[in-house]
């Protein structure tokens, strides 16, 4: 028996055995892997079709994210813009109100320098009027220390007060 050229009997049987192997493989083992092939495939398109939809999905979220992101920055500059207005408002009310204050303060201050200022001529002409009466005292008690001069300054007073009744 060679094994490089077989004998009739040899080839025979071979071909009958790998008939029923074929024919047992087709009645029952290629319709299980064909099915296990067709389910796998259809699996595998179905993978397939969903990453096309996540891929679609994918591709709306980043449009909506690009959507949303352009939104909040166009919030941002919009409150940036009201912080900017809202400081600068507050910048000149407070000057104003400052402004305000130092005119309240200058015009209280000229009321006060304006007041002492007449305190002080009321204090100076009170002064001067005693220091007249002084004066005018002790001119007095000079010019009338002898009794000749008090009797014509007496009469003179007498005169100017008549005088003067006349008159109004």
């Amino acid at each position: 028996m060679n094994l490089v050229t077989p004998d009739f009997g040899l080839l025979f049987w071979m071909v009958v055995i790998f008939g029923l192997v074929f024919f047992l493989l087709a009645k029952f083992g290629f319709p299980i892997i064909t099915s296990s092939v067709e389910k796998r495939s259809a699996k595998i398109a179905q993978s397939l079709k969903d990453a096309d939809e996540l891929q679609a999905r994918m591709a709306a979220w980043k449009v909506e994210q690009a959507r949303m992101l352009d939104d909040v920055r166009k919030e941002q500059a919009q409150i940036l813009r009201e912080a900017t207005e809202t400081k600068a408002r507050i910048v000149a009310d407070a000057k104003a109100q400052a402004r305000e204050e130092a005119d309240k303060i200058l015009a209280e201050a000229k009321t006060q320098i304006a007041a002492e200022k007449e305190s002080a001529l009321r204090d100076v002409r009170k002064e001067i009027a005693l220091l007249s009466v002084q004066v005018a005292e002790k001119i007095l008690r000079q010019e009338l220390s002898d009794e000749g001069n008090q009797r014509s300054f007496i009469d003179n007073l007498v005169d100017e007060a008549g005088k003067a009744s006349l008159h109004a």
